[in-house]
This record gives structure tokens, C-alpha cells and sequence, in this order.
């Protein structure tokens, strides 16, 4: 069986974005594949190393400002380097995102994801959820409460810590590690028959 290697890139401002880049690594572990956490804000040459080494990258970022963080967004400049070498083409990619409001703009973020894995040359996993939280019995609680379909959108109050970030959110985060590992695995075995 081959076991697929994902990494997540991620930069979390006041940790709310941290427990969702856990949540998608504790989804792709329990998928089987092999997991890398990367703190982008401070990412070492070896860190860059075990991206390079990836089957699958999913970027995480706050949304601020109604984009990713400045601290995301000057490691997506620094990937110009992998990008001169087509170092990532062909690699999976995904994403996810956290803001204080149900909207906040996080479908910019999710789309600058998605551009910055296309000047890559990767493919991107969509959530693969219906959304939820849509009609009069359906549930706060629901997977994909929010209804995006480009990654995992997620919202946090402003004033509440890490702690307040939703279950619901973090069970989507969780669905789409699982998601991109399974897809990972299955692209590693269509190459391997190929």
C-alpha cells in the first residue's frame, strides 16, 4: 500500500488557524498517510525540504483584511523558487481558512490558494461536502456549516482564544485532511500503474 505524504503550510495568527492545521493533519493521519505540520512564519530549509518531498501541500491561512496574512502571503513569494524549477508540478494542493465573521471574505483566501497552486502546476481538492446549515433541520453543527466549496472554511469569534474554535469547523478541517490523503493515495498508485 503506499502511503502518501501530505503536508500542511500554514501561519496562524492567534492560534484559531493552528487547531484547524491540526485538525486536517489529524485527518490525513488517520487516512495513513504520513504528515508534515509547517509553521510557514519562520519556515527552516528543511521544512522547505519536506514540502519539496510532498505528495500533497494544504496551504492555511487566517483571513485578513480579506486575504490570507502577510506572513502567508511572503511564503507564497518565497515559493518562486520552487516555482522557477516546477519543484511542486504536479502536486496536490488544498486549503483552508479562518475569520471572525460567517463570511469575512474567506472565499478570496480559499482562491488565492487555488491560484497559487495553479502557477505551481498542482491540482487542487475541492472539500467534497455538500454545504451544510441550510435548511430549517439542518444544524450549526453540521460538516461545512458555512457552505464552501473550494476548502474548509471556518469562523471564530474575535474574542474568543483557540479554544473557541467550532467543532463543526474542526470536524471539516478533519474531513479534508482525510480527503487529500485518500486523493493522494490514489494518485500515487494511478502514477505507479501508469
Amino acid at each position: 500500500m503506499t502511503t502518501p505524504v501530505v503536508s500542511i503550510a500554514y501561519h496562524s495568527g492567534f492560534g484559531h488557524t493552528a487547531v484547524l492545521a491540526e485538525a486536517v493533519r489529524n485527518g490525513a493521519a488517520d487516512a495513513g498517510a504520513t504528515v508534515h505540520l509547517i509553521d510557514v512564519d519562520g519556515i527552516t530549509d528543511t521544512e522547505w525540504e519536506l514540502l519539496d518531498a510532498s505528495d500533497a501541500i494544504v496551504f492555511g491561512s487566517p483571513t485578513y483584511m480579506g486575504t490570507a496574512s502577510g506572513a502567508f502571503h511572503q511564503f507564497a513569494e518565497a515559493t518562486s523558487k520552487r516555482w522557477f524549477t516546477d519543484a511542486w508540478l504536479d502536486k496536490l494542493a488544498a486549503g483552508f481558512t479562518n475569520s471572525g465573521s460567517k463570511s469575512g471574505d474567506k472565499l478570496h483566501t480559499l482562491q488565492f490558494f487555488q491560484t497559487l497552486a495553479g502557477q505551481h502546476g498542482m491540482t487542487w481538492v475541492n472539500l467534497g461536502l455538500k454545504p451544510g446549515w441550510n435548511t430549517t433541520e439542518a444544524s450549526e453543527n453540521d460538516l461545512n456549516r458555512l457552505g464552501f466549496f473550494a476548502g474548509a472554511g471556518a469562523q471564530t469569534f474575535n474574542d474568543l482564544g483557540p479554544e473557541g474554535v467550532h467543532k463543526a469547523d474542526i470536524a471539516t478541517a478533519e474531513h479534508l485532511g482525510r480527503r487529500v490523503a485518500t486523493t493522494a493515495r490514489t494518485f500515487a498508485l494511478g502514477k505507479a500503474a501508469a
